[in-house]
């Protein structure tokens, strides 16, 4: 049986009573709105949680499972994208967001703001504020259907007393993935002003041809000297709750930071599984994930067959990066919230535009790592409600 067999082979009923958060939260309903796969490990990170647990590696992290992972996060980035990053200055986190409060915390000035390119992925919105700190969004730009950054607005933001810009390549949830051109003129931006970014790359292995992940800080020095970055293989092999990601540090000076107790502190949490999970996913999983990106890559387009086909209205670029789908509501005639108007109609759970901020206002996040029959399930009865409130509507 193919992957893609074996995949769509996966049910509804399986899904629920497996009770992921993506299909436990809205029992009803078809879960698309957390991003996460609803696939089965790769047998290569399967193999090796069953053995960690067969040799009792349930304490506390050793240190030579740690540097174990540092060494295959290293050869990743090496041989995925040609950066070279020695392997003691990737750090253990529990999750991408533990590395942004501690970036927040102790690489920016206090007091400073946060800019925040916008739509977002949510918690970016809420975090700063747990910190005492302000944001600044600046609402991307699109040229030629490309999502693209406003520099100008992140200049005047960073003018404005923004010490810190969230970048997120690939870009959840746009799907962009930004070009080196692109990336360089950000960093002459934040350069010019003095601020320090934190790059989120956790979706970079999600990436679909002729489309390449290139790491913010590996564009230059300016960019390595600026810059904090967070990975992780939780999104493209599935282990969010195993709780690893990792911290890469580009030059001295963070180095020392980090190496302070109460700044290192941020990596007590990270799971001895999680860990061991990361290893073998970066070192023996790669053959696992081209099978999958084949997959989503199918998933992707389908969708944009699907909508062409039943609900013509509904906006939708294919995303270049990451599973996630962004889709424009705003022509369907839908009152109120779309996110709403789908779960309660349709039956299908979704993340509303508004939560990623006022930039995202009509749009849907819909999460494309599921089985292909359920995403054709869910566009049929999202297209029936459609019909149904058209109906309802012509005959008030």
């Amino acid at each position: 049986m193919s992957t893609a067999e074996e995949l769509d082979a996966i049910g509804i009923d399986r899904l629920r009573e497996n009770g992921s958060l993506k299909w436990s939260v809205f029992p009803e309903a078809i879960g698309a709105f957390v991003a996460e796969m609803d696939f089965p490990a790769a047998p290569a990170v399967d193999a090796a949680i069953r053995d960690a647990l067969d040799r009792g590696l349930t304490g506390y992290l050793p240190a030579a499972v740690r540097d174990r992972m540092a060494d295959a996060v290293a050869r990743w980035q090496r041989d995925r994208y040609g950066w070279e990053v020695p392997a003691e200055r990737i750090r253990p986190v529990p999750d991408v967001l533990t590395a942004l409060r501690t970036t927040i915390d102790f690489f920016t000035t206090p007091g400073s703001k946060i800019v925040l390119p916008t739509p977002a992925y949510m918690p970016f919105l809420t975090i700063p504020a747990m910190h005492d700190r302000e944001i600044i969004e600046v609402p991307m730009l699109v040229d030629g259907g490309r999502s693209v950054y406003d520099l100008d607005g992140i200049d005047r933001a960073l003018a404005d007393g923004g010490g810190l810009l969230i970048l997120c390549n690939p870009y959840n949830p746009l799907g962009r993935v930004f070009e080196r051109a692109e990336l360089e003129a950000v960093s002459a931006v934040v350069e010019r002003r003095g601020a320090r970014v934190f790059s989120d790359e956790i979706h970079a292995p999600l990436v679909f041809a002729p489309h390449r992940h290139v790491p913010y800080a590996s564009t230059g020095p300016a960019a390595a000297a600026h810059t904090i970055t967070a990975v992780s293989a939780s999104k493209a092999w599935n282990l969010p709750g195993l709780k690893a990601a990792q911290v890469i540090l580009t030059n001295d000076a963070d180095a020392e930071t980090w190496a302070r107790p109460e700044v290192a502190w941020a990596e007590h949490g990270t799971a001895n599984l999680g860990v061991v999970a990361t290893t073998a996913a970066f070192d023996e999983g790669r053959e696992w994930l081209a099978e999958t990106l084949g997959y989503l890559d199918g998933n992707r387009r389908v969708l944009g067959e699907l909508l062409a086909a039943h609900m013509p209205a509904m906006g939708y670029r294919a995303p270049e990066g990451t599973y996630i789908a962004w889709l424009d509501a705003r022509a369907l005639g839908i009152e109120g919230s779309p996110a709403e108007f789908f779960r309660e109609h349709a039956g299908v759970a979704m993340t509303d535009g508004l939560a990623c901020g006022p930039a995202g206002e009509g749009h849907l996040r819909f999460i494309l790592a599921t089985p292909r029959p359920i995403i054709e399930q869910a566009v049929r009865q999202m297209a029936d409600a459609l019909r149904e409130h058209a109906m309802r509507s012509r005959s008030v």
